[in-house]
């Protein structure tokens, strides 16, 4: 906890050293989990193959040294196609309608990846945690602030690695930003404020196959209602928290990593809007505050699904000196200099950042105010990756059951920011701001 005795430059040397570490070591706190068999290929099943377990399956086939077994979906639709599909990748596979199945069948299981839909999340992992097996699950960890904490509580009574998939913690673009820029050059000064955004446009909802519709019973004996509910699960209020969970969640966690504390309320404002068989909100906009010794610094959030305008999605963090933008997408990605700001020659002569072509400087008599600040110089990161964007943070979370990493978002870490997105959702429902002491975001 910050307190007033000390000053935000010892508050930022002190997480500088934390993110340090996170960039030499990859990764955070965890209990290592030493591979019983050195060499062994690690073997994992994936929970979920609809949207999100497919995107991390194209990772988890080429990742070096792991075995996918099993694949897990009450769909027989989904798992007839995940079982041919992989076949013609040259991967045998046995598939299971659910996860005790899997853990009946499955007695040389290392690690399973949870990708089911958010309410089954704290089921599936506290069984497989239970039955001494380590997970990957995606966010959010639940639909509930109790199932998240059952799953922080399960992994430490466990001793088994949870790994939740903010996969933006293994990114190494940034990590290095992080570390190398916001830490250690400071090159934003004094954080004053950080803005987030992902925005898309209208969608139709998802269909089926008329020939692969699941029978009522086995739909109603795994929580949903009927087939539209079952394919569009993360709309409606018991399976998903509705686009700040879908969206928002990845963001969200980036204000709560690189402040580097929990904001100290939140107030919001979204609706049902547009879509009219939906039940979650289908716009939302946040401002969380967040207490620094010097001064309050205020995070904005905005997620739209009826329009896709307003330059992709990203995260911002602005300050006297500089500002810094994030994206997974590095075309979006920029650091801006205040004219105000000391010479960043000695940051390009290191490669920390790298010069951008000089920007288009408009006339004198073209301002509107005197006021009018100037053009910002603006430049870029030098650090790129070529992996799949899940990637880093899977690889991240089987070396660490081999005992060679720390986890970079182990649960208990996760929960801290997964707590302030379920408070936006009630601070929408509740229609005024809510405050959140230091104690309820600890598991």
């Amino acid at each position: 906890m910050v307190t007033n005795s000390i000053t935000r430059r010892d508050f930022m040397r002190t997480t500088a050293a934390a993110g340090a570490g996170l960039l030499l070591a990859g990764g955070t706190r965890a209990l290592a989990q030493i591979d019983p068999a050195p060499g062994k290929k690690l073997n994992v099943a994936l929970v979920g193959f609809g949207a999100q377990g497919r995107v991390l399956l194209e990772s988890l086939l080429i990742i070096e040294g792991i075995q996918l077994v099993a694949v897990v979906d009450i769909w027989d639709y989904a798992r007839t196609y995940a079982e041919k599909y992989l076949k013609k990748m040259g991967v045998e596979v046995r598939t299971y309608e659910n996860y005790e199945d899997l853990l009946a069948g499955e007695k040389d299981l290392q690690a399973v990846v949870v990708a089911c839909p958010d309410f089954w999340h704290a089921p599936v992992t506290n069984a497989c945690l239970n039955a001494g097996v380590n997970v990957y699950c995606e966010k959010m960890m639940s639909n509930t602030i109790e199932g998240a904490r059952s799953m922080v509580q399960t992994m430490r009574s466990t001793g088994k690695l949870l790994q939740i998939g903010h996969q933006r913690r293994s990114n190494p673009r940034y990590l290095f930003a992080l570390s190398r820029l916001l830490h250690e050059a400071k090159i934003c000064g004094r954080l004053t404020a950080a803005q987030a955004q992902w925005n898309r446009a209208v969608a139709e909802d998802f269909g089926w196959p008329k020939k692969a519709v699941i029978p009522p019973g086995t739909l109603a004996k795994y929580g949903y209602k009927d087939m539209h509910q079952f394919r569009n699960w993360r709309w409606f209020k018991g399976l998903g928290g509705g686009p700040l969970s879908d969206l928002g969640a990845h963001q969200i966690d980036i204000f709560n990593w690189w402040f580097g504390i929990s904001p100290r309320s939140v107030m919001a404002s979204g609706g049902v809007d547009y879509y009219k068989t939906h039940e979650w909100y289908d716009n939302a906009m946040v401002i969380y505050e967040y207490p620094f010794p010097d001064g309050v610094a205020r995070a904005f959030y905005q997620v739209q699904t009826t329009t896709s305008a307003g330059g992709g999605y990203f995260e911002m963090f602005m300050g006297d000196e500089g500002s810094l933008k994030m994206s997974e997408d590095p075309k979006l990605s920029a650091i801006y200099r205040e004219a105000r700001a000391p010479s960043w020659d000695a940051l390009i002569s290191k490669n920390y950042i790298r010069a951008q072509a000089a920007p288009y400087a408009p006339a004198a008599d073209t301002k509107v105010d005197v006021r009018e600040t100037a053009q910002l110089a603006a430049f870029d990161i030098p650090v790129s990756f070529n992996k799949k964007p899940h990637q880093p943070h899977l690889e991240n979370f089987f070396n660490a059951i081999r005992g060679k990493a720390k986890l970079n978002c182990p649960a208990d870490e996760a929960f801290r920011s997964e707590y302030v997105i379920h408070k936006a959702n009630e601070a929408i429902a509740a229609g005024r701001r809510i405050d959140i002491s230091a104690s309820e975001v600890e598991a």
